[in-house]
C-alpha cells in the first residue's frame, strides 16, 4: 500500500494568531512535499480551488516548484476540476511536470467539492454531468494518441490536431476522483481507471458496495483485477501521542468544518461529534502512529483492499512545524506498518 499527503493550501480559518503571508504559507507548503520525498512517502497532491483561503488554484505550479527539489515522491493532483478546464491545456501542464520531475506526474481528475470553477470560466452549473463526461473523454483521447480528431457540445472540435508535449510516462497515469455517487464509480470502472475515493466523514465501510460496483464495471469491461487500484482520501493528522493529536487538529477542524457547514447547511462541528469519527469505523485518521496504522488496515480490509491511502491535513491549520513533524512520523513509523499486508 502506497501512502501519501493531500494537500489544499488551505488557510481556511484566518486567526490573526495564526495567519501568515501567502508567500511563506507557499514556501512552507514546498518544504512539506521536500520532507515528504525525504521520510519515504510514495506521493504528494495538491488540490484546486478558486476560493479565498486557499493558495491552490495552480496546482502543476505548485507541484512544479516541488519537482525541482525532490526525487522520488509522485507528484499529483488532488483533484483537478476538469468540468472547468480546458482537457487540452489539463494534458500539457501535466505532462510539462512528467517531464520536469523525470516521469513522476499523475493527475486525479473529478467534478470538486466546491462550484466556484464554474461561474469563474463561464460555465453553466446546470451543465455539471455532461461537461465532466466530455472533458473527461477528450483528457482520455489525448493520452492515447498524439494526433487527436474529436467533437463536443462544449468545445471546438479537434481534426487530427497534435498535442505537445507528450509526457515521459506513456500513459501518464490519471485517476478518477469520487465523492458518492454510483454513477461515477460505474464510469472509472468501465474506462479502467483507478479510483481515488474521498472520505470526509461517516463509516468508510458505507463505500464497499460502490467499489464494488467499481470493480464489477471494471471486470465487466476486461480490466484485470490489479489494474482497477482504489486509492482512499481521508482527513488526518499524526502526532506522538493519541491525546497530543487530538489537540493540534480538533480546533482548526472544527472552525474548517463549521465554515463550509454554512455554506452547505451542516450543523456546527461539535466535539462530540469530531471524536464520534475517531473509533475503528469512522473516517477520520487522527491518532497515534500505531492506531492510525491499525485503522488504515481496517479501512482496506472494509473496502476489499485499497493500492494508496492519502491524508489531508492542512486544512486544520496545524502549524507547519507540526505538520512537519506528523510527515516523517507517517514516513518513517506508519508507512511500513501498512506497506505490506
Amino acid at each position: 500500500m502506497e501512502i501519501g499527503i493531500d494537500s489544499f493550501a488551505a488557510m481556511m480559518s484566518g486567526n490573526s494568531s495564526r495567519a501568515i503571508s501567502d508567500t511563506d504559507a507557499l514556501a512552507q507548503l514546498v518544504d512539506r512535499i521536500v520532507h515528504a520525498d525525504q521520510v519515504g512517502l510514495d506521493s504528494f497532491g495538491i488540490g484546486e480551488h478558486h476560493r479565498k483561503g486557499f493558495l491552490d488554484s495552480a496546482p502543476t505550479l505548485i507541484l512544479a516548484a516541488a519537482a525541482a527539489r525532490t526525487k522520488s515522491i509522485r507528484l499529483t493532483s488532488a483533484v483537478t476540476v476538469l468540468s472547468a478546464a480546458d482537457p487540452v491545456r489539463v494534458f500539457q501542464e501535466f505532462a510539462t511536470l512528467d517531464l520536469i520531475s523525470g516521469g513522476r506526474a499523475e493527475m486525479v481528475v473529478g467534478r470538486g467539492s466546491f462550484i466556484d470553477a464554474f461561474p469563474l470560466f463561464g460555465y453553466d452549473l446546470q451543465d455539471y454531468d455532461e461537461l465532466f463526461v466530455e472533458k473527461l473523454g477528450l483528457l482520455l483521447n489525448i493520452r492515447k494518441s498524439e494526433f487527436v480528431t474529436w467533437s463536443g457540445k462544449f468545445r471546438a472540435a479537434l481534426k487530427n490536431q497534435p498535442v505537445y508535449p507528450r509526457p515521459l510516462q506513456n500513459p501518464i497515469p490519471v485517476w478518477l476522483g469520487v465523492g458518492g455517487t454510483p454513477e461515477s464509480f460505474v464510469r472509472a470502472g468501465t474506462l479502467g481507471l483507478p479510483l481515488m475515493v474521498a472520505v470526509i466523514g461517516g463509516e468508510t465501510r458505507h463505500f464497499r458496495p460502490l467499489v464494488d460496483l467499481y470493480r464489477e464495471a471494471g471486470e465487466k469491461a476486461g480490466y484485470k483485477p490489479e489494474q482497477l487500484k482504489v486509492g482512499l482520501h481521508s482527513l488526518g493528522y499524526v502526532a506522538q501521542t493519541t491525546q497530543q493529536a487530538l489537540d493540534d487538529f480538533y480546533p482548526g477542524y472544527a472552525e474548517a468544518m463549521t465554515k463550509v457547514g454554512k455554506e452547505r447547511g451542516w450543523a456546527p462541528m461539535t466535539r462530540t461529534r469530531f471524536e464520534a469519527q475517531l473509533g475503528p469505523k469512522g473516517a477520520l485518521l487522527v491518532g497515534n502512529v500505531e492506531e492510525v496504522a491499525e485503522k488504515i488496515r481496517h479501512h482496506a480490509k472494509a473496502l476489499g483492499g485499497i493500492s494508496r491511502l492519502t491524508f489531508q491535513m492542512d486544512s486544520a491549520e496545524v502549524p507547519h512545524e507540526k505538520l512537519m513533524t506528523s510527515i516523517e512520523l507517517i514516513g518513517t513509523h506508519l508507512k511500513p506498518l501498512v506497506a505490506t499486508p
